[in-house]
């Protein structure tokens, strides 16, 4: 409590106004939270780390804890009144700390919401998730893994850091951080991840700017262990997005052979660029497509060696990170990704030679996104068999008890929700084609 009350002895008016036009915006749920953030402090530089901090975690928090704010500060509250009510039961700001913040009528109201009790509510309500949400997790878990799986969502992230094998060993890494004041340790397991204490600003770190390593959740470096690429194979990043991935897959092919990284976005493509400037690699060849059956894709048809699906997907496994996709996502447009998964999966997969690697992995937490689509893709390609993601790790020196597909969570594991299902091509499978 002392810390909450001396950082909110630092709260001024004017950045009470900030944050509730941030949240307000935010609210309309037209843009994603982190691109809203991200401009309002473009267009206000003056802002300091501090109040930069203040805004982005009030936000998040506010929009983490939704229902609950609404249900104690009302169904039509406004964004000043969820602001307020965060502050009072979510961060526990005593009443004094609102005194030239808030004028005597809200203070009034602070009072009373302060000591308003509720009911139970739905386990939607407790889980502050949406009822359609609740409905499809409660589907393929009971109560209590859904409530258990809600709680650890609506807690932020650590934040994880992949070391660039390529230029450093992570035992070095880690011992230059924590003399540099970082409070650093091994990821459990990931071989190649730094799990790190805080939010600690990394950007203008020599060692990051160095190459020495990036930020990639401890999950997300799962993803690559299990495509395993090896030197000089050609291998495919099939939806590479600003290239986290791509750049591990490249640093454990020790920058041989060919890594295709394709994208339907341009800007995301462009930011891969400088990483890869940074990271050392010269085997990384970024490739804008206009959809999965582009061309450029059937030109490599039947010659990779390993090609991994990062779906696009509903992110509802990242919502620690997002929380504001939970009130975006629709069950319409969940569907409507199951559809473009399938056809993503099934052009990837033309790709991969015989006796070669497909990996389809999301991060979302949601059956029809997961296990249905790579049941039915198995199910229209007899030429591909599955393969034990748990033994692949278990070659790597990875003990997890994921079975066949791997299957992460914040509860279990404290990593971001992920799915991953590894597939290989069979040498030869009677009728199997390669269109």
């Amino acid at each position: 409590m002392q810390k909450t009350v001396k950082a909110a002895e630092a709260i001024s008016r004017g950045l009470i106004i900030q944050t509730t036009q941030v949240l307000g915006t935010v609210l309309s749920f037209e843009h994603p939270a982190d691109a809203v953030l991200s401009r309002h402090f473009r267009e206000n530089r003056d802002l300091g780390h501090r109040d930069r901090g203040f805004i982005a975690e009030t936000v998040y928090g506010i929009v983490r804890r939704l229902r609950w704010l609404r249900r104690i500060a009302g169904a039509t509250a406004t964004p000043r009144q969820l602001l307020l009510a965060w502050l009072a039961r979510g961060e526990g700001w005593p009443m004094r700390q609102f005194e030239g913040l808030a004028s005597a009528t809200e203070r009034d109201w602070i009072e009373s919401i302060k000591s308003a009790t509720l009911d139970e509510g739905t386990v939607a309500e407790r889980a502050d998730l949406p009822d359609w949400l609740t409905e499809r997790l409660l589907a393929s878990h009971d109560e209590a893994a859904v409530l258990q799986l809600a709680y650890s969502l609506n807690r932020p992230a650590p934040l994880d850091l992949r070391v660039n094998v390529l230029k450093a060993d992570r035992d070095a890494v880690l011992a230059k951080l924590n003399e540099d004041g970082f409070a650093a340790e091994a990821c459990t397991m990931s071989p190649q991840g730094i799990r790190l204490a805080g939010k600690p600003a990394l950007q203008k770190y020599p060692l990051f700017l160095e190459g020495g390593f990036e930020v990639q959740d401890e999950g997300s470096q799962l993803l690559g262990l299990l495509v395993q690429p090896k030197r000089s194979e050609l291998v495919v990043d099939f939806c590479a997005g600003a290239g986290g991935k791509t750049l591990q897959l490249g640093a454990m092919m020790r920058s041989t052979g060919r890594l295709y990284a394709f994208d339907v976005s341009e800007k995301r493509l462009a930011k891969l660029k400088p990483r890869m400037a940074r990271s050392g690699l010269s085997n990384v060849h970024p490739v804008l497509i206009a959809h999965e059956n582009d061309a450029k894709v059937k030109r490599l048809a039947g010659k990779a060696d390993r090609v991994l699906v990062d779906a696009p997907c509903s992110g509802l496994g990242t919502l620690r990170r997002n929380p504001d996709l939970k009130w975006r996502q629709t069950p319409e447009s969940v569907d409507e990704m199951v559809v473009k998964q399938g056809s993503i999966l099934a052009a990837a997969a033309r790709l991969v030679r015989p006796g070669g690697r497909l990996v389809y992995a999301t991060c979302s937490l949601l059956a029809e996104e997961n296990d249905a689509v790579v049941d039915a893709f198995l199910a229209a390609n007899p030429a591909f068999k599955a393969v034990s993601a748990q033994e692949v790790l278990e070659r790597q020196g990875v003990t997890l008890a994921t079975g066949e597909r791997l299957r992460l969570s914040p509860h279990e594991h404290n990593t971001d929700g992920f799915f991953a299902a590894v597939l290989e091509r069979q040498s030869s499978v009677p009728g199997a084609a390669d269109d």
